[in-house]
This record gives structure tokens, sequence and C-alpha cells, in this order.
């Protein structure tokens, strides 16, 4: 009988455990966050330019160009006001960014859009990693070369805020643009995103 009582009670303890996680699992969805990326498939954007964006054991990631001098998979969808999760790896001498509200789906630059900058050996450091290029400096800027990474950003109305690693390197207002889809960047050396998600504000 101790034996059958004992069972019971580690059967509720389980219970109760799956229960805590599956209600964590529904409140991430009910947050409104949306996953761009979750290590299954790229079918959430569609690719500019010709770098060898591909999937390995779950990680998104691009080593190598073709004839075209940068790439971009551009989100399907719009946004205005958002703020974006993501996880990165990049080589010490990668150039890659996350572009926000990009207004030309297939000649992005960071005057169409605002490039939230990945570039450790950007030749002006000022605009390097942790900035947003010709908008917001960072001094002295972070880096990221040969390690995970993660970047929030928040953009609503003028206000755009970036924290890299958890700590805060841009808070700018620019009303420049409103509205359009993100995009990651390939430009040189091992770029790797393993997690993109997006909440609309």
């Amino acid at each position: 009988m101790k034996r059958l009582f004992a069972h019971v009670i580690s059967f509720c303890v389980i219970g109760f455990a799956l229960y805590g996680c599956a209600s964590d699992r529904l409140e991430d969805n009910d947050s409104g966050w949306v996953s761009l990326f979750d290590g299954t498939n790229m079918n959430a954007f569609d690719k500019v330019g010709d770098a060898n964006w591909r999937i390995v054991d779950g990680v998104l990631q691009a080593d190598k160009l073709g004839k075209t001098e940068i790439s971009f998979l551009v989100s399907k969808s719009t946004y205005t006001d958002f703020e974006i999760r993501a996880e990165f790896w990049v080589s010490e001498d990668a150039n890659s960014g996350i572009f926000l509200r990009v207004s030309d789906r297939r000649n992005l630059t960071t005057e169409n859009a605002y490039e939230v900058n990945i570039f450790d050996e950007r030749p002006d450091p000022s605009y390097g990693t942790g900035a947003i290029v010709d908008v917001a400096k960072v001094v002295p800027m972070p880096r990221a070369g040969s390690r995970w990474n993660t970047y929030d950003i928040t953009a609503k109305g003028p206000r755009l805020i970036v924290v890299l690693n958890g700590t805060q390197t841009v808070d700018v207002e620019d009303r420049r643009l409103r509205s359009g889809p993100i995009a990651l960047q390939y430009g040189s050396g091992v770029v790797k995103f393993r997690k993109v998600q997006i909440r609309p504000l």
C-alpha cells in the first residue's frame, strides 16, 4: 500500500511538472511572439542575392557568396512597431546585420532600411557591431565574433532600441522609415542564426 501511495505521489508530481511546462509554452504563444526561424525551415523569408543560406543541425547559416556583393533573407511579412529576439554567431571577420523597416525588398541599403550592424572589423567602428548604421553610433564598439550572442531590438514609432547580450547599445529616435519587412544580411565570413522571433506591438 505504501508503495502504491508513493507511485501515486510520483505521478502527481510529474503531472504538475508537465502541466507547468505546458502552461509556459501556452504563455509564450499567447504573448504574441512569432518564430521567423525555429531551426526547421526558411519559409518566412524570401532570398535576395546568392549567399549559400542553408540549415545545418537546426542552425541557419551562410559562409559564401556567388556573384553578388551581399545577400539577404527578407521576411515575407511587413511590420511597423515590433520587438525582435535573435540569437546569432559570427566569425571575427564576418559582416552581417539585421535590417528593419525595409522599403525596397530587392535592393536593400542603409538608406532604405535601418541596419542593426554585426561587423566587428568595420573600418569605422562607431557604426560597427551594436550600432545602427548612419543613425546611431556606439563607442566603444562591442565585439560579437566567435561566440553566440543575443540581439533584442525594439522599433516603436520613431524610437529604436538595441540591446546586445543584455547591454543597451542604442536608444535613438529617427522618423525616416515607418514600416516594412525585416532582413538578415550576409556579407562575409561565417554567419549563423539559431533563433529569430518577432512580436508586433
